[in-house]
């Protein structure tokens, strides 16, 4: 049987900043955030499965993003906790804001690797999560393959 890939997309809005960075991201901002998620598997093949013919349903793989990112990360913001930004965070949190603490600098180079990790840890046995496309512009993104990572 033949693999397919399967992509949906997912939009969210993030703030975060750069600690220590020598440009303009070293200040809090924020992002409108597109997610493509693309997975490979074969479509399953027993007739009597309502999801015959699919690889995964569309509405199971937004269950898992939506649950492990989206939700999570939707109107956030987003700290290295290794930084003196903590103290902000803590000021933030302390005021009601939804706020992310995580132990690496919130790029989107960084933010696609932990998002893999998330999504593969909830894929169904024999789906595979192939590739991430984070977006943070426009014309600015970052990629994640599985190949790129055995």
């Amino acid at each position: 049987m033949s693999n397919i890939r399967i992509t949906k997309q997912f939009s969210f809005e993030t703030g975060h900043a750069l600690y220590g960075y020598d440009g303009k991201c070293k200040n809090v901002h924020g992002h409108s955030y597109k997610l493509s998620v693309t997975v490979i598997g074969s479509p399953i093949t027993d007739r009597s499965n309502v999801k015959y013919g699919m690889v995964i349903d569309f509405s199971d793989l937004k269950k898992i993003v939506k649950e492990e990112i989206v939700d999570q990360f939707d109107h956030a913001t987003v700290f290295n906790e290794t930084t003196p930004h903590i103290e902000l965070a803590n000021e933030l949190k302390n005021r009601g804001h939804h706020v992310i603490l995580v132990d690496y600098q919130p790029t989107s180079e960084n933010m696609v690797v932990d998002f893999s990790e998330r999504i593969i840890a909830r894929l169904p046995a024999g789906i595979s999560l192939f590739s991430l496309k984070l977006q943070e512009t426009e014309s600015s993104f970052a990629e994640w393959f599985a190949s790129d990572n055995v």
